[in-house]
């Protein structure tokens, strides 16, 4: 039987919900707050996780950072949000897939389905450690070593690092960084994320003022070279 985690802070669109998958032989665990859900998922797990976005004390997306940050278990984010931005930000911080309500019942069972069957197909999970260059970021740790030595970093400067590290090699832009972390872009996220680069050079870097690794490429973004 396949364990869901529902995150729904509307009470009748809950239970109705909760009724549905239970007639087509899902066990349902419901959750109405994004802090609650988050708790319940770190204490009793889930085959799937059902995630709306507007959620209470912690909204859906950061739900779904956090837990794609200790796990694999696929994510169906269920929103009214309906926007072309919506969908790729929930996407790029690690959502399987996004369903618009209202939506078709019998479509969201088999979307449902579907990521549960291509996880468990999908083999052994992904490595819970990001390493390139000196850097190694241990996940389940919450650790960053440069050249075997502990580097500690605060939230952004972690969350920003992993982001370069999984997309090492590869050039990401300030839109894309904010948007993907931390959901929000303007001129003043934009500047923050300059001195985040400029602090995670001092710890990260030999020589700071001539970067190897968190190299600047004009007019674009930012990209980790190993």
């Amino acid at each position: 039987m396949i364990r869901v985690l529902l995150v729904e802070d509307d009470e009748a669109t809950g239970e109705a919900l909760s009724t549905l998958l239970r007639g087509e032989g899902f066990e349902v665990d419901g959750a109405s707050t994004g802090r609650d859900g988050l708790r319940r998922f770190q204490d009793d797990g889930a085959d799937l996780i059902l995630l709306d976005w507007m959620l209470p004390e912690i909204s859906g997306l950061d739900v779904c950072r956090t837990v794609r940050q200790e796990s694999n278990v696929p994510i169906i984010m269920v929103t009214g949000k309906d926007s072309e931005i919506d969908k790729v930000v929930a996407l790029e911080v690690g959502a399987d897939d996004y369903v618009v309500k209202p939506y078709s019942s019998r479509e969201l069972i088999a979307r449902m389905r579907a990521v549960v069957r291509g996880r468990r197909n999908a083999g052994p999970p992904p490595s819970r450690v990001l390493e390139s260059g000196p850097v190694r970021m241990d996940l389940e740790q919450r650790q960053v070593t440069v050249s075997g030595e502990e580097v500690p970093l605060p939230l952004r400067e972690y969350e920003l690092l992993g982001h370069l590290l999984r997309h090492a090699g590869r050039v990401t832009t300030k839109r894309q960084i904010a948007d993907g972390l931390w959901g929000v872009h303007n001129k003043g996220v934009g500047r923050s994320i300059d001195v985040h680069i400029r602090r995670l050079r001092m710890k990260i870097e030999p020589d700071p003022k001539r970067p190897r690794h968190l190299l600047t490429v004009r007019g674009v973004g930012y990209k980790f070279q190993s």
